[in-house]
Order: C-alpha cells, then sequence, then structure tokens
C-alpha cells in the first residue's frame, strides 16, 4: 500500500463507517478477556485498532511493515516498531493478544505469519484475524493495495490451525452490504476507499450496526473474521 493511501485511511477512519464497526467487533473480543497485558497490533497502520487496546487497558505495540505506518503511529502517541510479519523481532510467548487485521492476505508465505503469531503468544492468549474473503469479489481494488489472495473460510482455518493455534470462531462480515461491494468493486479501477457524504456513511453505519443482531455470520460476506486461542499447559 502507498504511502498517500495510508495517509488517507488515517484522515478516514475515525468516521468511516468501515473502521468504526471494525473497532467495535475487537472492542467486543476483548471484553471478555482477562487480565489486560500485553497486546501486539500487526499491520496497524496508523493505529485506530491499537488505540482501542490501549482503551481497554492493554500495553499495546504496533508492528507495520510501513515506515510510513509506524511513524504515523508514533505521532499519535502509539509505541510503534517496524517489523515483517513473517519474522517478528519480538521474543516468544510476549503478548497476551495478537491482533491482524487485513494483514494475512498481503503475504505470499502466510504460514510464516501465522506462525509468528503463534510463537509470540502467551499460552492461553488470544489471536483476532481479518482478512477479505471469497475470490469472487477479487478486483482492481485488491490489485491497488497489493493482496495476493482473498479468503475461503477453509483456506483461513487451515493456516491457521497449521501454526497450531486453536479455533475459537469463524465468521462473515460485512453480510448485508455485499451486494452493494460486489457491484462496486466490478466497477472499480484501483483504490476504491474515499470519503463518503455524511448521509452515505450513516446509512451504511446502520446497516453494518443491524449485522450485528442478525443471524448472517455464516453466510458469505466481504470479510471473515476469526479468533483463536494459544494452547496452554493446561489444556493436555
Amino acid at each position: 500500500m502507498h504511502d498517500a493511501d495510508i495517509d488517507l485511511m488515517i484522515e478516514l477512519e475515525d468516521r468511516h463507517w468501515w473502521f468504526r464497526e471494525r473497532r467495535a467487533i475487537l472492542r467486543r473480543e476483548l471484553r471478555g478477556l482477562d487480565p489486560r497485558g500485553k497486546a501486539l497490533d500487526i499491520g496497524a497502520a496508523g493505529g485506530g485498532n491499537t488505540r482501542v487496546l490501549t482503551q481497554m487497558g492493554y500495553d499495546a505495540l504496533v508492528a507495520d511493515y510501513s515506515e510510513a505506518a509506524v511513524e504515523a503511529a508514533k505521532k499519535r502517541g502509539l509505541k510503534a516498531v517496524h517489523a515483517d510479519a513473517r519474522d517478528l523481532p519480538m521474543e516468544s510467548d510476549t503478548f497476551d493478544v495478537v491482533t491482524a487485521f487485513d494483514v494475512l492476505e498481503h503475504i505470499v508465505e502466510d504460514h510464516l505469519a501465522t506462525e509468528q503469531i503463534a510463537r509470540v503468544l502467551k499460552p492461553g492468549g488470544t489471536a483476532l484475524i481479518a482478512v477479505p474473503c471469497d475470490m469472487a469479489l477479487w478486483s482492481a481494488h485488491d490489485e491497488a493495495v497489493a493482496h495476493v489472495r482473498r479468503y475461503s473460510r477453509e483456506e483461513l482455518v487451515g493456516v491457521v490451525e497449521k501454526a497450531g493455534l486453536d479455533i475459537e470462531r469463524v465468521w462473515s462480515w460485512n453480510v448485508l452490504l455485499r451486494p452493494i461491494v460486489a457491484y462496486r468493486r466490478k466497477e472499480s479501477t484501483g483504490f476504491d476507499l474515499a470519503k463518503l457524504p455524511w448521509i452515505v456513511n450513516t446509512g451504511l453505519s446502520a446497516v453494518i450496526t443491524l449485522e450485528r443482531y442478525l443471524p448472517v455470520k455464516s453466510l458469505p460476506g466481504v470479510s471473515l473474521f476469526l479468533r483463536a486461542r494459544k494452547p496452554s499447559a493446561s489444556d493436555v
């Protein structure tokens, strides 16, 4: 992703419906976890999700391959390091939570990234992962943001289980808006994240919020979320 695209993401993420709802998902997934310890946010860009981690009491660290993203996170008062997800410069068994939202799809050797996630997690720690799903939605947008794949459930579960993590839950996201996204992506000529008129952003926010309460998480969506746990000695 180009530096200009990262700057645009940072500019939009506080208000844009996509980013706001994903932060809400992260908050919900974190609420049942105790104690609040150390967290690693891989591929955090400007650190919008990292701020959620810190707000909920975690000692959070941004790790991003982009130097521009690392500098942006630091300017926002976050701890950040330049790092390759395939070879994280952190000690094993360090973090209680590791998040990787929209990271794996950029990496050819995605198994190396999931192995690193498993390595740096403490036993009993939680991994939260999000990826774009379904190659039927592949478009110029994916090429513009340097995706190498979109995932099926089986592919995502397989690469995470191969790393030694226990899958707790997998669910679809952005199900209700999939038809609109599919149409937009067919017309896409590149990176399609943009500032939206207030009324459009409000309407899309209402739709994606409604999705929280409907039984649609097993249906095809635009993204997949996965929650996994690193086995501990008590699991034996």
